[in-house]
């Protein structure tokens, strides 16, 4: 577990994780939430996304967390283990509603610069589609790998405790 991908809906707490995991392995956290928005919620061009990803995954180890569907095949390629945080939506858009309340008019930690917590519908929306729109690409994606990388896929908040309490 040298270099990790972890992805999944918004809400399912991918960010934590990848903080929690790269406490506990001494690895570098990349949020490509933070690389990947500017100020006032303006995203990063898809090419300068592609650039930023071809040379972190050059690292020996790291940690990078966001789903960017995308470029995801630049960092699942390049990773040794990849995680697939499988939350109910239930789960998730409770968490995301939390984080607008917890964050509202703030930046959270691991949200780009200048992009201040806010309430926004197509963000939710997405959330509550996930299962039935971006799930089964994942799942088909993560099943096209190479069979030497390790996937792991958590589907409830108790089985990433686990996960995280082997280290």
């Amino acid at each position: 577990m040298k270099k990790i991908v972890i992805i999944g809906s918004g809400g399912s707490g991918k960010s934590t994780l990848a903080r929690k995991l790269g406490e506990k392995l001494k690895r570098k956290v990349y949020h490509l939430d933070v690389l990947f928005w500017k100020p006032n919620w303006v995203g990063v061009p898809k090419d300068e996304q592609r650039k930023v990803q071809n040379e972190l995954v050059k690292e020996e180890e790291w940690i990078i967390d966001g789903n960017y569907g995308g470029t995801m095949e630049i960092r699942l390629n390049a990773a040794d283990t990849i995680i697939f945080l499988d939350i109910s939506k239930t789960i998730c858009v409770f968490r995301a509603f939390k984080r607008m309340v917890q964050y509202r008019n703030k930046t959270r930690p691991d949200m780009g610069k200048g992009c201040k917590e806010k309430f926004d519908p197509e963000f939710f929306k997405w959330i509550w589609q996930f299962p039935t729109k971006s799930r089964p690409q994942i799942l088909e994606q993560l099943k096209q790998l190479s069979n030497d990388k390790q996937i792991i896929i958590l589907k409830s908040p108790k089985e990433v405790n686990k996960f995280l309490h082997r280290f």
